[in-house]
Formats: C-alpha cells, sequence, structure tokens
C-alpha cells in the first residue's frame, strides 16, 4: 500500500474539525465533509482560533498557521473523498448514520483507502460490515480537545489486517500523537476503566458518601486528578455519559457499567452539565457552584 497522503474527515464539529486540524498541522493535505456548508464555516471558524492561540503562545509561526489552513478544504459532497488515503470518521453516535455513510464511501473510495472510526464506544467490527473492507478498517479514537490531547487509541478487530493497523498507528504518531493499541470491546481502554469510575461516584453522591465538593476534592488531591469526577461529568456531559452507559451496558451486562438513578434523571430533567448550565455543578454563574450547595 502507498503512503498516506491525503486524509479525509467525515464530519465538522468539535472532534471532527480538531482532527482535520491536526493532520492539516502534520502536513498532509485534509478535506473535511459536512451536510451543509454552514456547519463547514463555523468548524474552519474554530480552527482558525484554535491556530492563533498557538501562534499567540508561540509554539506555531504565522506562515505555518497559514500553510496549514492552506492545505484545508471542505465539502458537502462525499465524493470529493474519494481519493483519499483514509478516511476518519467523527459525525453523530448513531450507527446507523454511521453505517450508511460508509456503505456509501465503501463504493465511492479507491481501494487502498483505510476507513477508521472516532467512535468512543460503539464496536468497530459492527461498522465495518457496513463495507467490503473490514480488512482496511480500524478505530481511531481521539479524545477532546484533540489538538492538546496526546492519547489516540487505534483500536484492531479480529479482522484488522495487520498492514492496515500497522499504518494506521504510525499515521497517528505522525499527527504529533501517542498512539496506544486497543482491542475493538465496548469503551476500548480509557471508557472502560474511566466510566465505572464516573459512575461508582455518582452512586458515592447517592449513597451519601461525602458532598459534590469533597468527592471531587478527594480525588484531585489524593489520587492526582487533573479534575474530579463531576467536574469531568459536567465536561464530558451527562446525556453523552448516559448513552455511552446503555450501549456499554448492553455489551457487559454487569453492574459497573450500569447508569444509577440519579444519572438518569438528571438527563430526563435537562441537566447536561456545562453545555446546559447545569449539571453536577450550576455553571450560569462566573463560577460553578455545587447543586447540593444550593437551596
Amino acid at each position: 500500500m502507498a503512503d498516506i497522503k491525503k486524509v479525509g474527515v467525515l464530519g465538522c464539529g468539535l472532534m471532527g474539525s480538531g482532527i482535520a486540524q491536526i493532520a492539516a498541522q502534520a502536513g498532509y493535505e485534509t478535506i473535511v465533509r459536512e451536510v451543509e456548508q454552514s456547519m463547514i464555516d463555523r468548524g474552519f471558524g474554530g480552527i482558525q482560533k484554535s491556530l492563533g492561540r498557538f501562534v499567540e503562545k508561540g509554539t506555531l509561526t504565522a506562515e505555518q498557521r497559514d500553510a496549514s489552513v492552506a492545505r484545508l478544504k471542505g465539502t458537502t459532497k462525499l465524493e470529493e473523498l474519494a481519493d483519499c488515503d483514509i478516511i476518519i470518521e467523527a459525525i453523530v453516535e448513531n450507527i446507523d448514520i454511521k453505517k450508511e455513510a460508509y456503505g456509501i464511501l465503501d463504493k465511492i473510495c479507491k481501494k487502498e483507502t483505510i476507513f477508521s472510526s472516532n467512535t468512543s464506544s460503539l464496536t468497530i467490527t459492527e461498522l465495518s460490515m457496513a463495507t467490503t473492507r473490514p480488512k482496511q478498517f480500524v478505530g481511531l479514537h481521539f479524545f477532546n480537545p484533540v489538538p492538546l490531547m496526546k492519547l489516540v487509541e487505534v483500536v484492531r478487530t479480529i479482522l484488522t489486517s495487520d498492514e492496515a493497523f500497522n499504518r494506521t498507528f504510525e499515521f497517528a504518531r505522525s499527527l504529533g500523537k501517542e498512539p496506544v493499541a486497543a482491542r475493538d470491546n465496548s469503551g476500548f481502554i480509557v471508557n472502560r476503566l474511566l466510566v465505572p469510575y464516573l459512575l461508582d461516584a455518582i452512586r458515592a453522591l447517592e449513597e451519601g458518601v461525602g458532598s459534590i465538593e469533597d468527592i471531587d476534592k478527594a480525588m484531585k488531591l489524593g489520587c492526582g486528578y487533573p479534575m474530579g469526577p463531576f467536574t469531568l461529568l459536567d465536561f464530558v456531559g451527562l446525556d453523552t455519559t448516559y448513552y455511552i452507559t446503555q450501549i456499554m451496558f448492553e455489551e457487559y451486562r454487569e453492574k459497573r457499567f450500569a447508569a444509577p438513578p440519579l444519572l438518569r434523571k438528571m438527563v430526563l430533567a435537562g441537566r447536561y452539565g456545562k453545555k446546559s448550565g447545569a449539571g453536577f455543578y450550576d455553571h450560569s454563574g462566573s463560577a460553578p457552584v455545587a447543586m447540593d450547595k444550593k437551596g
């Protein structure tokens, strides 16, 4: 197989735009597909701001920023991804929508193209079954914010070829990331360990083990975590976490992956975390206030 030179990114939201940015920064010609031009414009605007911050910090020159932008192209047509060497899908976490996109790309992309998904919880094997190239299908799970987070989980299925996996692993390294190899189990490495921890924190709160602030402080100062579990839950999104728990519980059928009643009630109440203004903390003011401190 030829070297990877052209990168296709499916989706220009928070993750997709971040992936496109680092691919362009690493010197790859990068084309990003979204369903509407307005979404491309919004995503590319975010890339410009992100690159601008790197220039302000002195970690990127103005010339490098301009060169990165010049390597980026947006499109609303899947057909324009046909000659990409690798495609990274970062669209809505809906398996039917993902499989539909892969099915179309499978028919129009050159036979050497590697397909990958940025999914954090869906099984790569099931996604690969929407194509005729499961040997060239891998998981490529980046972390938010993509330009800053060093880790990438490179996920192989029982069908992924050594060649496709190794090429993707080296590609991830070429982006300036630290790749780790993971098997195609729901949650891969990070969420497999992280989700039960977050759910246990909610159960501890339900059982009166400690307050929101004290549990957060205990895990920060006692374990050296950069943020406590409730701060992290609000950042990730309680609705996102709840959705992931449903997928993981469906696969493993173990209590540690089951959503506690409090999480479900908060999602039903529309308290999704920072993005909705309230989760375990009220984010409406200048500083977050723990909900169990409010009257």
